[in-house]
Formats: C-alpha cells, structure tokens, sequence
C-alpha cells in the first residue's frame, strides 16, 4: 500500500484534532475529487512499519481525539490487509482514541458480502470503526455546509450502533 499524506493535527475530518492519513488508490474517480491524484494506488510514499509507527506516536498526546482513515479508498482490496492490522495496533495501544473512515462505497450495498469491496479483511477492519463516512462524492450533490462531508448522499454512520442495532444508524454528530 501507499500513501499521499499523514497531518498529525486535523480538525476537519471528524471530531476534534485528529492525526489523518490519506491512502492511495481509489476506483470509485468520482468527478469533483478533492484530491484525484491519490487514485494512483503507486502514489506517494510506501506505507511501512515506520509509516505505522509514525501514526501511533502521532496518536499519543491526550489532545489527540482519534485515527481518520481516507484516500484514496481505505476499502479497496488492496489497502484493506495493511489498514486492517493498523486499526488492530491503534486499537491496542489506544482503546480511547476513536476511529473515523472516509468511504467512496455504500456500507450496506458494497462492503457486506456480495459486495463489490468485501474481501477477507472488511468485517474486522469494519468492526474497528466508529464512524464510517459512506458514500460516493456527487458533484450535485455537494453542500459546503454539512459536517464532515461534501455531498448530501454521504452518511456519518454510527458503527458500533450500527452493529448493535443491525442495521443502519446515522450518528447524531452529523446533526450537530
């Protein structure tokens, strides 16, 4: 897997400072993508063992919120093994710290199986998120004025209520 970028002190993608990283390789192109080059999966730099631990040492300071994963597409088959065992280390070392991802893919539609982008590591790297931002960019749908999200057809999806309830639920942070 590659990557475009880690900011090791975002606030706008999610909930309060965050450390992001931006994976390579996305098939969905939507028209309108704020960063187009990152759908070249050889974009950027090698994601290693000392990318890794770059984010975890991001992820230390107590002001630090949480891990926002976007591209690129974190569900594509091929950077699903590496994000996966990054959320598993994230999840470890920082049980408090929570985790947003950033999808071009319809949660129940292409990441259940049968869908498009369900592979051996998407229900666990699935059950290691809190919100999922789902859905495709639409360029007529776009709207400067939701949260955390640039066209209106895209859901902040609640993931542990979501889990529980078996079904989706939409996170009240999308109201704020």
């Amino acid at each position: 897997m590659y990557y475009g970028n880690i900011k090791k002190h975002d606030i706008a993608d999610g909930l309060g400072v965050r450390v992001t990283l931006f994976v390579s390789g996305c098939t969905n192109r939507c028209e309108g993508c704020f960063q187009p080059e990152t759908w070249d999966f050889h974009y950027g730099t090698p994601f290693t063992e000392d990318t890794v631990q770059e984010i975890l040492d991001a992820l230390a300071p107590a002001y630090i919120q949480g891990l926002t994963l976007l591209g690129g597409e974190p569900f594509e088959r091929e950077n699903q093994p590496a994000l996966t065992a990054l959320l598993r280390r994230v999840r470890k070392i920082y049980p408090q710290k929570d985790v947003w991802c950033y999808t071009g893919f319809v949660y129940d539609r292409d990441l259940v199986p049968g869908g498009r982008r369900y592979g051996e590591y998407t229900d666990e790297m699935l059950s290691m998120i809190d919100i999922l931002v789902d859905g495709p960019f639409v360029q007529a749908k776009r709207n400067l004025m939701l949260r955390f999200r640039g066209s209106e057809n895209q859901r902040l999806i609640d993931m542990p209520a979501t889990r529980k309830a078996g079904q989706v639920v939409i996170s009240a942070v999308s109201e704020r």
